[in-house]
């Protein structure tokens, strides 16, 4: 297949898929793209959630997995992925829009981010895009960190290029937190050259696990936030959770579940504290999240950028607890949801990972060294095509 039909398209509509760090769900994009560069016009047309079934998600979860068990995973989430963009291009069909593309964001079934430029770094992500080319007679775009990554970055380029493309304003400088498994700080002047972006730290991750932990698996997520909400935060546990060195860390800089996974940052901690109850945990967990964002904000952001407003994505924006405390800790600031711009908070990552897939199509660079630390910049993202 020839894609240089593609590329030339003033409009494209393209589908976004992203696995979630998470595991919960496949989130999925119908987005419609006018332009590229900085004259891009982005549009979402569709959203919709695929939840994992209970064994994919611990299988995704699994903490030690052998190469035949990998082999088998990566190929179950790729027919997961296909059957998802199977369903949004249905969802296109009542739109009477024809899909061009697919971009998609695996499973990140390792990342080892480089601390410094002499150290070693690599990442492996999940979920064989060929599945979806062959169902989907599409080309498919995916592996977006991996070019970034063999630049020197950090490969944390989801974030940082299409939150430009989404809120870049000539007038102010705005930033997006990100709620997702990680909590993701990306700031936007109005200078793309400038856009700074970086992982805070733990976020879903963190809370689900510390529900999960407590419960045996029984809870898998504090709903809304309504057990932290009803808890007592544990003022010793907190301080633990807060030591961790990653946090003084001065970006660019990324993070992932080999360093904040529940196994790895929590499980001891809260076995010390076998009296306490699932509502003082979650008060405390979710508590350390609002800090280390808070934080982050204090020290990395505000003295540079001081941003007119910041617009919250990720499913974390549904967690009313957190949403309070982050809202509370910057009383000075603008803090919104991004549906009062009428972009749904769950559907930012396939939207952006469908923007990542249109420029790496056009064959533009889609990563931007001042955020992610790269030597240059570079176009990320692998073609597979049908």
């Amino acid at each position: 297949m020839d894609v240089s039909a593609v590329r030339g398209k003033p409009v494209r509509f393209a589908i976004g898929l992203t696995a979630g760090e998470s595991a919960v769900g496949i989130d999925a994009a119908l987005a419609r793209l006018k332009g590229s560069g900085p004259a891009l016009h982005v549009k979402l047309v569709d959203y919709a959630h695929f939840p994992y079934t209970s064994g994919l998600r611990t299988r995704l979860l699994s903490v030690s997995k052998g190469a035949r068990d990998m082999a088998l995973l990566h190929f179950e989430l790729g027919e997961a992925l296909a059957s998802a963009g199977e369903a949004m291009r249905h969802a296109a069909g009542r739109e009477f829009a024809e899909v061009d593309f697919v971009a998609l964001q695996g499973f990140p079934a390792a990342r080892v981010p480089r601390r410094s430029q002499s150290k070693a770094a690599g990442v492996l992500e999940i979920g064989e895009p060929a599945l979806v080319a062959e169902r989907l007679g599409l080309p498919v775009v995916s592996e977006f960190c991996y070019r970034d990554v063999a630049a020197g970055g950090q490969g944390n380029v989801l974030s940082a290029y299409p939150s430009w493309a989404l809120l870049n304003r000539a007038d102010r400088t705005v930033a997006r937190l990100h709620l997702g498994a990680l909590a993701r700080f990306s700031v936007v002047p109005p200078a793309l050259e400038q856009v700074a972006s970086f992982d805070v730290g733990p976020c879903n991750m963190l809370i689900d696990g510390a529900a999960q932990l407590v419960t045996s698996g029984n809870r898998q997520m504090d709903e809304k936030g309504k057990a932290a909400a009803s808890g007592v935060v544990l003022e010793s546990l907190l301080d633990q959770l807060l030591e961790q060195q990653y946090f003084s860390r001065v970006p660019p800089k990324a993070t992932s579940r080999e360093e904040f996974g529940p196994e790895v940052y929590l499980r001891k901690l809260i076995a010390e504290r076998q009296g306490a109850s699932l509502e003082d945990l979650l008060a405390t967990v979710t508590t350390a999240v609002a800090f280390s964002i808070l934080r982050a904000y204090t020290r990395f952001v505000k003295p540079v950028y001081n941003p007119s407003r910041i617009i919250l994505t990720g499913g974390g924006t549904e967690n009313r607890k957190l949403v309070t405390l982050i809202r509370e800790g910057m009383p000075e600031a603008v803090v919104r949801k991004s549906d009062e711009y009428g972009l749904d908070p769950a559907a930012v990552d396939p939207l952006c990972a469908a923007i990542m897939g249109g420029e790496a199509i056009d064959g533009k660079a889609n990563n931007i060294p001042t955020a992610t630390g790269a030597r240059r910049p570079v176009v990320c993202g692998k073609l597979t095509l049908p």
